[in-house]
């Protein structure tokens, strides 16, 4: 990488990718199973980390303005709030993850132009968001999907493996088609 900027972008790709990987091999009725303690699916995490980062990069594209108002009030959002977590009857992993990977086009567009100290405007509308900054840069914006984008996989290790028991080496190569070796075996489908 050449330099900074370069280094975000092949970050966020990098991170991006895990959900690709991941999800190798699923049928689309193990992409709704939401198999641990908690109510998180792959095709949910996927949907919510597509989200996520479109509203963050549709932020960072403004700067150093707000980005233009959402179609729906703050109540609408409220009470939709948690629905990108839900994979919906037309949801398919492939739909989910073109919608992911054109995210990701936009992204990369919008860093490869940003000014990466331009100020991005903090939200005001969840209750999360700080209250004694009105901005961050779009360098920390950037650095915050990518911490998103890491944590979400993480998740979706977890939610993997506890549907049938794969881990990210393992599909990582059965994906890329590595050859078996004494250590590592690539994933594939039980017969």
């Amino acid at each position: 990488m050449a330099d900074e900027r370069e280094g975000l972008i092949a970050y966020l790709d990098q991170q991006r990718d895990a959900f690709v990987s991941v999800s190798f091999g699923l049928t689309e009725e193990q992409l709704r199973q939401a198999p641990t303690a908690g109510r998180l699916s792959l095709g949910g995490l996927i949907k919510h980390v597509t989200t996520c980062e479109r509203g963050w990069t549709e932020r960072m594209a403004a700067a150093p303005d707000a980005p233009p108002p959402a179609e729906r009030s703050v109540g609408d959002e409220k009470q939709a709030w948690g629905d990108d977590f839900r994979v919906k009857d037309d949801d398919s992993l492939g739909s989910l993850l073109a919608n992911l990977a054109a995210v990701g086009d936009r992204t990369r567009d919008v860093l490869q132009r940003a000014d990466l100290d331009a100020p991005v405007p903090v939200p005001r509308d969840a209750p999360w968001f700080p209250k004694d900054i009105d901005a961050w840069s779009v360098r920390w914006v950037a650095l915050h999907i990518i911490e998103e984008l890491a944590r979400h996989a993480g998740h979706a290790d977890i939610v993997r493996e506890s549907i049938d028991g794969a881990t990210m080496y393992e599909l990582i190569a059965g994906r890329e088609g590595w050859p078996e070796t004494d250590w590592l075996k690539p994933w594939r489908p039980a017969d």
